[in-house]
């Protein structure tokens, strides 16, 4: 068929909203204008130093407003037409694909969790011979590598009940746990043998041992053989471990199944192993010398895959003779299971990946999430006029199982191998920041490269969401950090800008990298109006001043256009209130301890660490979840801010409200009475945690009782300062 004739792999199309979002930020450009330039009168004529921190406070807002904008300018919708394929390219011909999932401890990451994500893309609906999984532990468990040992046995199965029965969701575990299960002849078997897997796991990583009627090969004995007494996750040598390969592997209908290996990359104390960054590159470099695929996917170990199709979908742009070469990766937005209904800390970042990533697709393409992107292998090997095309595939003449093959795959995923090398600086995943997906798509994009976003109808993938107050603000806190870390790089976001020679791309960045510095208008906007309504001060203009309802515009107008974009992409208002909320949680903690922390690394008093986000879940902290109660539990640091700021505008307001009806009029504090009781309603899960909880999931009496000290102190200096 002509290529003329030939029907269309995929469209797109410019948003409707596009040009309404071009004439909100023009007018309310001009009223952000209008206020910093009130505030710098004021502060002219000011001798107080209110004027100075609400103009700092406003500024951060302006600018982070502004580089938000950006992703509204070109929003871009697209469609695939996976049916069209045919007309391009046979399926003997697709390019070979290497899945990268990553792990790093199984106690926070359970193996049975890994062991099911692995799963699910074993069974994608892609040519077996062109498929391989690579599992990378870089916790250096021997429980984890028995879980996968138990998995390739199941996978026998497994892939065979799902290629017969045309199985949409190959997760087992959300297959067999769904609430409207599909039901085959074999599927009681299949559950059985998966249930019988799962036990075997669970107990030995209960017991910490694993037992010797578990090990039913002499291959597997041999395999384990590594984790002598000196074998620490922090100092061991090198495991690779080829579980299964195709050609010499069958299922127990005969067919052949996908590579599966397992890699544990060599770690010392005396060198630098650079976190997941480090952790992929040694996968981009094992998979090299075993099957070289063209085509890599990453993903998260508890991010599995929802839609076998998936990689076709990827296809339809990648293998497009019209595509522009310089297309680097397609990215999949994250999308979490078991989220409440009201989804009380913001897990699902809807405005993330239904705002932001259509946003920037219309111009440079969107940032890497870190897991779901599947990417061309070359665009970790330098610009894309200094890359060939790679095969479709490595044809091995010899087994990855070859002695010769393993020796490099050992030699490679040594800790000295990097050295003196081009791997994490124009390399790989780049080192350097503990957010390795946004840095390095910011790099891809400096050397030219491009990326698409592809958001089906059905999630392609998968993954779990922190359910506890603790760790959602802890994640959050990492991410800032390592967002500061790329902001002041070598590539900082102005760098970008300049580099790519596109203004808004250059934004979108930096409005990510100084996410961190929200909590400073946050801190502000929490304490100052309403440490003042305190001492009788008024630091707003009255009602009846025209100033003050500017700020009523500009507060309707940006938390309209947030709930509009927020419903408009089918969240629901509760929904959207706990966004919002989550967010102000998010300035007050996550981001101030974050940025205290990359400044006290900057002056090298410090050094940050990677804590991995624990995907075990408990219980009775579950069922509170899924009532939507907060979970406080732990007497974190991290909750101080929160609890202070609580305690200061509940106070604040009560006051308010006697002032005004004893000495003054009400419209003289309206705007800090407002702020007061926003922050009030945006604080009761903590007042309730405070009060009158008793489970276990409240907040401790020690963390109540330091927020009351901190806000009298607070108050009393803002007596002196008032």
């Amino acid at each position: 068929m002509a290529g003329s004739q030939r029907p269309p792999l995929h469209t797109q199309r410019l948003m409707a909203r596009a040009g309404i979002n071009r004439a909100f930020a023009l007018l309310y450009s001009c009223a952000i204008l209008a206020l910093l330039y009130h505030h710098f009168i004021d502060l002219l004529q000011s001798t107080s130093m209110v004027p100075i921190f609400l103009l700092l406070a406003d500024s951060i807002l302006a600018f982070m407003w502004v580089t938000a904008q950006a992703f509204r300018m070109y929003p871009t919708h697209r469609q695939v037409f996976i049916e069209h394929l045919e007309h391009y390219v046979k399926e003997s011909d697709y390019p070979g694909l290497d899945v990268f999932i990553c792990t790093a401890d199984p106690y926070k990451e359970p193996p049975m969790g890994v062991v099911n994500t692995a799963l699910s893309v074993m069974a994608y609906d892609y040519p077996i011979e062109k498929l391989s999984v690579y599992v990378s532990d870089d916790g250096g468990s021997k429980f984890t590598l028995f879980a996968f040992m138990e998995a390739a046995r199941f996978a026998a199965h497994w892939l065979p009940y799902c290629r017969k029965n045309k199985v949409v969701e190959r997760c087992p575990k959300a297959h067999f746990g769904s609430s409207n299960p599909s039901r085959f002849p074999e599927t009681d078997q299949i559950k059985t043998m998966y249930e019988s897997m799962r036990v075997r796991v669970e107990n030995v990583i209960k017991r910490g041992s694993i037992s010797h009627d578990y090990i039913t090969k002499q291959g597997e004995s041999e395999a384990l053989s590594s984790w002598t007494d000196g074998f620490t996750p922090q100092n061991h040598p090198p495991v690779v471990q080829v579980l299964l390969e195709y050609g010499k592997d069958n299922d127990a209908t005969g067919h052949g199944m996908p590579n599966l290996v397992y890699i544990s990359r060599e770690k010392s104390t005396d060198s630098p192993h650079n976190f997941k960054a480090g952790a992929l590159n040694v996968l981009l470099r094992v998979s090299a010398t075993m099957t070289n695929a063209p085509v890599i996917l990453t993903l998260d170990s508890d991010m599995y895959s929802n839609d076998p199709q998936t990689p076709l979908r990827a296809l339809c742009y990648l293998l497009d003779p019209s595509m522009d070469p310089k297309l680097g990766y397609i990215q999949f937005p994250q999308v979490f299971h078991g989220i409440n209904k009201n989804d009380i800390y913001g897990g699902e970042m809807r405005h993330v990946f239904e705002v932001h990533m259509p946003g920037m697709d219309g111009l440079a393409g969107p940032i890497h999430a870190g897991s779901g992107g599947f990417f061309r292998r070359r665009v970790f090997y330098g610009c894309p006029s200094e890359t060939p095309e790679m095969n479709q595939g490595r044809q091995v003449s010899h087994s990855i199982k070859s002695r010769e093959v393993l020796a490099m795959a050992h030699h490679v995923a040594g800790c000295k191998y990097e050295n003196q090398t081009k791997w994490g600086r124009k390399m790989g995943f780049r080192y350097g920041t503990l957010v390795e997906d946004l840095y390095t798509s910011c790099l891809l994009q400096c050397e030219g490269w491009k990326s698409i976003y592809c958001n089906p109808k059905r999630p392609a993938f998968l993954g779990k969401s922190p359910i506890n107050l603790h760790d959602f603000l802890n994640q959050t806190m990492r991410w800032s950090v390592g967002l500061l870390e790329v902001a002041f790089s070598r590539y900082s976001p102005i760098t970008f800008g300049v580099q790519s020679i596109s203004l808004l791309s250059g934004l979108c960045f930096a409005h990510y990298t100084f996410w961190a510095i929200w909590a400073i208008p946050v801190t502000i906007y929490a304490f100052l109006p309403q440490l003042a309504l305190l001492n009788s001060a008024s630091i707003f203009p009255k009602i009846s001043d025209p100033w003050c309802w500017l700020y009523v515009v500009l507060f309707l107008g940006a938390y309209g256009q947030d709930y509009l974009e927020f419903v408009l992409s089918g969240g629901p208002t509760k929904r959207w209130w706990n966004h919002q909320r989550a967010w102000m949680m998010r300035g007050l903690s996550s981001f101030t301890f974050g940025l205290v922390e990359y400044l006290l690394k900057y002056i090298g008093i410090s050094t940050f660490g990677f804590n991995v986000t624990s995907k075990v879940v408990e219980e009775e902290q579950s069922k509170r979840y899924q009532q939507g109660i907060f979970e406080f539990g732990v007497p974190s640091p991290v909750f101080l801010p929160l609890t202070t700021a609580a305690i200061i505008n509940l106070v604040a307001f009560l006051s308010g409200i006697a002032q005004a009806g004893r000495q003054r009029s009400i419209e003289d504090v309206f705007l800090q009475l407002f702020l007061a009781g926003f922050a009030v309603v945006n604080c009761w899960p903590v007042y309730e945690a405070m009060a009158w909880r008793r489970d276990q999931g409240k907040l401790p009496l020690k963390i109540t009782v330091i927020s009351v000290v901190l806000a009298w102190a607070l108050y009393s200096t803002s007596s002196m300062a008032f």
